[in-house]
């Protein structure tokens, strides 16, 4: 059987060799990875994330953690960032790091054969990074380029307005990108620091997935993660929830439509609550074309492109986060479509003919996610830095499965609650 049968074999029962029957691997120096041999293709991937990412930026510095990440792989150890780059070239070793609100991650694809070099690069990029004064500076002219152009991008200029109400004074109310003058202000010394803090074996969660054996996975860790100190301790990211609820900014732009975003607090992945949370979500505005906004914005009203709605959780703060875009004129009239699908969800919530079909679409679609190694591992560090343990992939179908009414009632009201959201557009809106 392949991988991508083993994985479709998993929307009705975990099956040996897949994502649901991830093995747990540890070395002697106490480095936990969660494993799923596949000698399907000579192919490893491996991801992995530490805790703390643009959260930690430092105060006016914003932007400390992506440049930390994008400069990983830009030089370490005795390699310059060209003789870096050569060698991961040389054995089509696929190597990336990123930055999030809560973490620093990244990924390595390669060969199995080529296994040992790989790890050995990736254990220079995270031990010893360089931060060669021209590759910072090349990276922070690259990072100020893209903020000047997204400066006239009305769907970022949206986000970071929406993001700055709902979090303000907050970690998450900054852009995790930084600004041109927050960028600009970060030096070697703040990289070092940040790298010191994040970069560390303490709060590590690792996943591999392809053609190679636990032995040769635990040695292959050592090998990776083995020289790191524990790294910390860490800025504590206070608990939030949404502001402004109720309130309506306008962004000011010469554009012909209007960018909107919109939210409300959520409930985290953690949280019993999600599950339930999510269903509700892919039948108001997950759903794509299924969706009720969907249908009722699009399709009924022709008001908008494209309408939808997520579930965004944070390490500590949640929330239900909504997107449209449409003519300056029309912006009042699609916010009151919106708002009164959201209000009869909350009223009378779904028919039992909506429930069922979003289970069997969620049900049916989850082994789509694990469709490539890589995909499996990063889904597998994601469940793990949640914390939602390691047989999670083999109980999440039931979990969905077993949404009642009720619980999407409950939901609704955590999530939902009287309707009321914080709504952010960026054009010239009329009738707003």
């Amino acid at each position: 059987m392949t991988l991508a049968a083993n994985l479709a074999d998993t929307a009705t029962r975990p099956a040996a060799g897949s994502p649901a029957h991830a093995l747990p691997v540890q070395t002697a120096a106490g480095i936990e990875a969660w494993h799923v041999p596949s000698p399907v293709v000579p192919l490893v991937a491996l991801a992995f994330t530490f805790e703390g990412g643009a959260a930690q930026d430092p105060e006016g510095k914003a932007g400390c953690a992506q440049m930390l990440a994008r400069l990983l792989d830009e030089g370490a150890g005795d390699l310059s960032s060209d003789a870096f780059q050569e060698r991961l070239a040389a054995r089509a070793i696929e190597l990336s790091f990123h930055a999030g609100p809560d973490a620093i991650g990244g990924s390595l694809k390669m060969l199995t054969k080529h296994v040992g070099e790989a790890v050995d690069l990736l254990a220079l990029a995270l031990a010893k990074p360089r931060f060669d004064h021209d590759a910072v500076e090349r990276v922070r002219g690259q990072m100020v380029a893209g903020l000047r152009y997204q400066q006239n991008d009305p769907g970022v200029m949206a986000s970071r307005r929406f993001f700055k109400e709902a979090f303000a004074g907050h970690p998450y109310g900054r852009p995790s990108s930084g600004t041109i003058e927050s960028v600009a202000a970060i030096t070697r010394d703040d990289l070092l620091a940040m790298h010191a803090r994040i970069v560390g074996r303490g709060a590590l969660k690792v996943a591999a997935v392809g053609d190679i054996d636990a032995e040769t996975l635990a040695a292959a860790l050592e090998r990776s993660f083995g020289a790191l100190a524990e790294a910390g301790p860490l800025r504590a990211v206070p608990r939030a929830s949404v502001q402004g609820i109720g309130g309506r900014v306008v962004v000011d732009l010469d554009v012909p439509q209007s960018v909107i975003r919109f939210g409300m607090t959520g409930v985290a992945w953690r949280d019993p609550d999600f599950i339930p949370a999510y269903v509700l979500n892919h039948i108001l505005g997950g759903g794509s074309f299924t969706s009720r906004l969907f249908q009722e914005v699009r399709e009924k009203r022709g008001l908008a492109y494209s309408v939808g709605t997520s579930l965004v959780s944070h390490r500590s703060a949640a929330m239900v986060w909504g997107y449209t875009a449409t003519k300056n004129e029309r912006v009042g009239e699609a916010l009151t479509v919106i708002g009164e699908e959201i209000s009869r969800l909350i009223e009378a919530g779904p028919t039992d003919e909506e429930l069922q079909k979003a289970k069997d679409y969620l049900t049916g679609s989850y082994a789509l996610g694990f469709d490539t190694s890589t995909k499996i591992a990063h889904q597998l560090v994601q469940i793990a830095f949640e914390g939602l343990g390691m047989d999670y992939i083999a109980r999440r179908n039931d979990m969905v499965a077993g949404v009642t009414q009720a619980d999407i009632r409950r939901a609704a009201a955590r999530t939902l609650g009287d309707g009321r959201m914080l709504v952010v557009a960026a054009g010239r809106p009329t009738g707003f």
